[in-house]
């Protein structure tokens, strides 16, 4: 694999994606760009759903009130283990989330067969959309405390 700026006669991931014009390699710069777009809003949906249910958590924490130490009646539901010793996920939020990872994990294999053709354009589109989809998907406010996992990894392959 060499570097190059090849357009027309280039061919990425299979034998259908074959560039045959102009316009057909243009079309896929903006596929691209478009594709790690949706990678960062995949990455965004996952810092929201780890949050969701994190909120959700706090939430039933704080309706079922402190717990009766002497467990007679009337005492309110038991209570989960506080949001400081972690939460969780029931088996369906577990799966979910499984979910949001894989697409995440898959988007950004193609990203990185797509990079690995070494062709300056495509490169180039793949800045250009991570950086459309930070500018989208990161602005979020900082700080808080509410950190997940997900807001650590600084690539999504490599956390």
């Amino acid at each position: 694999m060499l570097w190059n700026w090849n357009t027309v006669g280039s061919c990425f991931l299979a034998s259908s994606w074959k560039i045959t014009s102009a316009g057909v390699f243009a079309g896929s710069c903006i596929g691209v760009v478009f594709l790690v777009v949706v990678l960062e809003m995949l990455r965004r949906a996952v810092k929201e759903f780890d949050r969701f249910l994190i909120n959700k958590h706090a939430e039933s924490q704080a309706a079922a009130g402190p717990p009766n130490k002497l467990g007679g009646e009337g005492s309110p539901a038991p209570v989960c283990a506080p949001i400081r010793d972690g939460y969780r996920p029931n088996v369906y939020e577990q799966a979910f989330r499984a979910l949001l990872h894989m697409l995440q994990f898959a988007v950004a294999y193609f990203v990185m067969l797509l990079a690995m053709y070494y062709n300056g354009y495509i490169i180039i589109c793949i800045f250009i959309g991570a950086y459309l989809g930070a500018f989208l998907f990161h602005w979020e406010p900082l700080g808080g405390g509410q950190q997940t996992s997900a807001a650590k990894e600084a690539t999504v392959c490599c956390g």
